[in-house]
């Protein structure tokens, strides 16, 4: 949970609050390379997560493919895109976060995180299975969560970038490149969800205990941030948008 959802952003915030605003025309410079790599990142390490046998790999995995999404934002080089990368920053946190804490409370209820080790969880952790759910879907990026509408800043941020009519930007076929890694996070997500609380369970499993009165309370704030966040969403970007407006132009890229 601290690395996924807090250590993981330290670099990230570095870059935004003083790699890029001290040297702007390096950024720039590198932005190319910066949108290869990130491509690379979304789509391989995409791969590389569906592959996974394990529950907490997954979505370790998952957290570094995520980052791709937030580097396409800071490329972007303007408001739009780069408040959507500061937004989907904190949104990957609390999903993250929560997706980790279940599956430490799973890895000390089962003794495994083998996802074809686990099954029919839901049944008897009904509380675990609703919350992974929530989560998995805020990762995959659906309506109503923070991380839908941080990265619906981010794609358009980026598509906006370089725009000429005549034709695609290097800017916007990133973007539709990008748009597919949320398939390869509907997929991973969904497999996952399904192998660890769908189907039938096991007689192992069926005298596993949800989680108690002292863990519904944390993971219930996790969810509620995420929906907040989710419907509203100018609650949290009113908080960062002006501190980009110094050195990035609402209306132009530089």
């Amino acid at each position: 949970m601290l690395h996924a959802g807090v250590l993981k952003k330290f670099g990230l915030y570095g870059l935004l609050r003083l790699a890029i605003p001290l040297v702007p025309a390096g950024a720039q410079y590198w932005t190319g390379l910066l949108v290869v790599l990130l491509l690379g990142n979304i789509t391989y390490i995409g791969f590389v997560t569906i592959a996974q046998k394990r529950l907490d790999w997954m979505l370790g995995y998952s957290s570094v493919m995520h980052m791709g999404y937030i580097f396409l934002g800071f490329a972007s080089a303007n408001i739009l895109g780069t408040t959507g990368a500061a937004v989907l920053m904190f949104a990957h946190g609390l999903s993250i976060a929560l997706l980790f804490a279940i599956a430490g409370e799973l890895r000390k209820r089962t003794g495994t995180l083998v996802l074809e080790d686990l099954g029919g969880l839901g049944k008897v952790m009904p509380f675990a299975g609703l919350a992974f759910g929530l989560g998995a879907f805020a990762a995959i990026g659906l309506p109503g969560f923070a991380n839908f509408a941080a990265e619906i800043m981010v794609f358009f941020g980026a598509f906006q970038r370089g725009w000429e009519m005549d034709r695609f930007h290097c800017f916007q076929i990133a973007t539709v490149l990008g748009l597919w890694g949320i398939v390869i996070s509907a997929v991973y997500m969904l497999r996952a969800y399904r192998s660890a609380f769908m189907g039938p369970i096991p007689d192992r499993w069926k005298d596993v205990v949800d989680l108690r009165g002292s863990l519904r309370v944390p993971v219930t704030l996790l969810v509620a941030a995420m929906l907040w966040f989710g419907f509203f969403p100018q609650s949290f970007v009113r908080l960062v948008s002006p501190t980009f407006r110094t050195y990035f132009s609402a209306s132009q890229p530089r």
